[in-house]
């Protein structure tokens, strides 16, 4: 009879096992590189999944900017055979488009999702993906240029041609500069290594440089910081984190919180919603990050007004 009680315990032990198992959720995370913007984005997601009482186990894959190995991720994560997906800004969540069909992907830090080929609209993306926006307010963000640098005439912009929701942004910042008489001074690059020269052949074509939701670019910031403290020319950026880093001021979105809200978009997921009927959401809430020490070191004082409006100030 002991024997009988034991061997029934270690059944019912082995069933809880295998329960708490088959609830656990496997959700594969692609990021096409790392910085401060997309990290904040993938902690958000996952602490706000866990908050939630969502039992996950998250398989991360960040592809270091290179192009191939974001492709290969996609093939990893099928075979990890996961419940939900998260892509981490446009060329990850292009290549989760093109690969993967029948998993649900959830994607965050995208700026334009209809032109990067990812939903049919932003209200019925109509496939098996959905997420969030990050297209940032670039009337407002070239208004604060303006506010801090009066003078300003000639708006510079260092991109990668070859990223999609970088073309989405320069073309929202051309449009929005032409209806406040500026004009606006690009520089392309094709990776990280040529930031540097590409911040450099600005100098003097630029009264500030304005730096956007660009991966390749934003992994290489300090090679923009360089070239503006020696030239004191003022710097600005599409994402908080960037001000840290040596950005004199950002109007943007806190990526933290945007991975909070995709994280409760993909607890509805796999509670069953479907991406094909799920609207792609925006964070509406935009802060002023303003770096006081790089003002200094770029040549620029900054006006009380927008001192005072400053969430968060590096001194």
């Amino acid at each position: 009879m002991k024997r009988f009680l034991t061997l029934m315990a270690a059944a019912v032990l082995a069933l809880a096992a295998t329960t708490a198992l088959a609830q656990q959720k496997v959700v594969s995370i692609t990021q096409i590189v790392e910085h401060p913007a997309l990290d904040n984005a993938r902690k958000g997601f996952m602490d706000g999944l866990k908050e939630m009482g969502v039992d996950a186990k998250f398989n991360v894959h960040i592809a270091q900017g290179n192009a191939a190995t974001n492709v290969q991720i996609a093939g990893q994560m099928l075979d990890e055979k996961p419940n939900l997906v998260l892509a981490i800004a446009t060329p990850g969540a292009q290549v989760c488009a093109q690969k993967i069909k029948d998993i649900p992907v959830v994607f965050t830090a995208v700026s334009d999702p209809v032109g990067a080929g990812l939903v049919k609209t932003m209200e019925a993306p109509g496939g098996n993906l959905t997420g969030m926006t990050d297209m940032p307010p670039v009337d407002k963000q070239l208004e604060l240029i303006k506010t801090i640098v009066p003078k300003a005439t000639r708006i510079g912009i260092v991109y990668n041609a070859g990223e999609a929701n970088s073309v989405s942004q320069v073309n929202a910042v051309k449009a929005a500069a032409a209806k406040m008489g500026l004009t606006v001074a690009e520089a392309t690059v094709a990776n990280s290594g040529g930031v540097f020269q590409a911040a450099k052949s600005l100098v003097g074509k630029a009264d500030a440089i304005y730096i956007g939701l660009d991966n390749t670019v934003v992994s290489a910031f300090e090679s923009v910081v360089k070239v503006c403290e020696e030239n004191k020319l003022p710097l600005f950026s599409s994402d908080n984190e960037s001000v840290s880093k040596g950005a004199i001021a950002a109007l943007a979105i806190d990526y933290y919180a945007m991975g909070k809200q995709t994280a409760a978009m993909a607890k509805k997921i796999l509670d069953g919603a479907k991406p094909a009927t799920m609207p792609v959401e925006s964070l509406k809430n935009l802060d002023v990050h303003l770096n006081l020490k790089a003002a200094k070191a770029q040549g620029v004082t900054v006006p009380e007004e927008v001192v005072k409006k400053a969430v968060k100030k590096f001194e």
